[in-house]
């Protein structure tokens, strides 16, 4: 919060008031040192379980009461701590940070600021113990070239060009030890909580242009939608990065739409409004996923100049039976169209569906009833054959 709303450097001047602060509250022969970001490690010695807790809760209270001051803003900041017993059982150094890992993201998701002990047979421990596990492997995963893409296509379904395809919208998918393609639903989470998914947005960016720019020439063929992460919001090379990447693959950006999904975007305004802005600057176009999930949609759509709203398919997929479902859906597609903004309706399963939507006048809509996900070169080389 400080970073986004006061610069980074009043971030770096809070991490240096905060480190003299701790070193307040231990002893001269214990060892503070920060691990990067705003992460700190506290060792310990010669010290009790019990009394480590109760250092560790003083320093939660501390901090609780700490101020920062910044040109003339007053900003109040917490912290989340793991505890853990340096015993015998732990094999090495990488278990032990694996263990305060654990810890801390357990008392971050029990509502921050307050102590965690970690205790080797507590299930929830074992479960992000395995999340961890899993966003290590992710990372080889990565590096030895086992994600896969896919695409599912997005068509016009106004009657003027009722089948054309607007949009591939890219999903990820990643080649298990089974040979299994695993969902995203699989190892996302763990991508996004332990700070994989830059990395992962970057591969999918550069890979999925790569692919469109070897078939198509600048401006031609059916756009590509890809899905951009909270993280990604936040970094602040990602647009020289794009600007990089559409350069060397030689595709238009007016070919390429990119999507965050609402409740992302709300939660972080201030960078969504100004990403938004710098990738419409290149020519790119932008779509609100999952719009209507929010408990303040609309109030928040005049913020967010985008060109898609993709209307959250929990509305959709069952509007052609459901009123309240029906009139979420003509609700949201009115106030795009008033606002100038184009609507696609998500999870169009089925023919009944299909017709509902296009009664309302939603202008494009993605499901299964309109194509299933593919391989993404597969669909772009059907796409390309197709072409006139």
């Amino acid at each position: 919060m400080v970073n986004d709303t006061a610069g980074h450097s009043a971030g770096d001047e809070m991490l240096r008031q905060i480190a003299v602060l701790l070193k307040t509250r231990i002893r001269s022969r214990d060892t503070l040192a920060r691990l990067g970001g705003d992460e700190f490690s506290l060792l310990l010695e010669n010290c009790s379980l019990g009394n480590a807790i109760e250092v560790a809760e003083d320093l939660v209270a501390t901090i609780g009461d700490f101020r920062f001051n910044w040109a003339e803003r007053r900003f109040g900041i917490g912290v989340s701590i793991g505890v853990v017993p340096v015993t015998v059982d732990i094999s090495d150094r990488a278990e032990l940070m694996t263990r305060a890992d654990v810890a801390c993201f357990t008392a971050k998701d029990l509502g921050r600021n307050r102590v965690y002990v970690y205790q080797p047979e507590d299930s929830e421990l074992l479960r992000r113990h395995r999340e961890i596990l899993r966003a290590a492997q992710l990372r080889d995963a990565l590096e030895q070239g086992l994600f896969r893409l896919y695409a599912q296509p997005i068509r016009d379904i106004v009657d003027h060009a009722r089948g054309r395809i607007v949009h591939h919208e890219v999903l990820v998918r990643l080649l298990g030890e089974d040979g299994e393609l695993m969902p995203p639903g699989a190892f996302i989470p763990a991508a996004e909580r332990f700070g994989v998914m830059v990395e992962l947005d970057r591969w999918i960016v550069r890979e999925a242009l790569r692919q469109y720019g070897d078939l198509y020439n600048a401006g031609e063929g059916p756009g590509i939608a890809i899905n951009l992460s909270g993280s990604s919001l936040g970094d602040d090379r990602l647009v020289s990065f794009l600007r990089a990447e559409l350069a060397s693959s030689g595709v238009s950006a007016r070919q390429v739409c990119f999507e965050v999904t609402e409740t992302t975007a709300i939660n972080r305004l201030p960078l969504a409004q100004r990403l938004i802005g710098e990738l419409r600057g290149l020519g790119c176009r932008f779509a609100l996923d999952d719009f209507g999930s929010g408990l303040s949609s609309f109030a928040y759509l005049k913020h967010l100049p985008v060109d898609y709203l993709k209307i959250d398919g929990c509305f959709v997929r069952d509007m052609h039976r459901d009123e309240v479902d029906r009139a979420m859906v003509k609700a949201i597609n009115e106030i795009g169209h008033i606002m100038g903004i184009a609507t696609v309706a998500e999870w169009v399963e089925t023919e009944q569906t299909l017709a509902a939507v296009r009664r309302l006048g939603v202008d494009f809509a993605q499901g299964y009833a309109l194509g299933p996900p593919r391989p993404l070169e597969v669909l772009l080389e059907k796409a390309a054959g197709s072409a006139p």
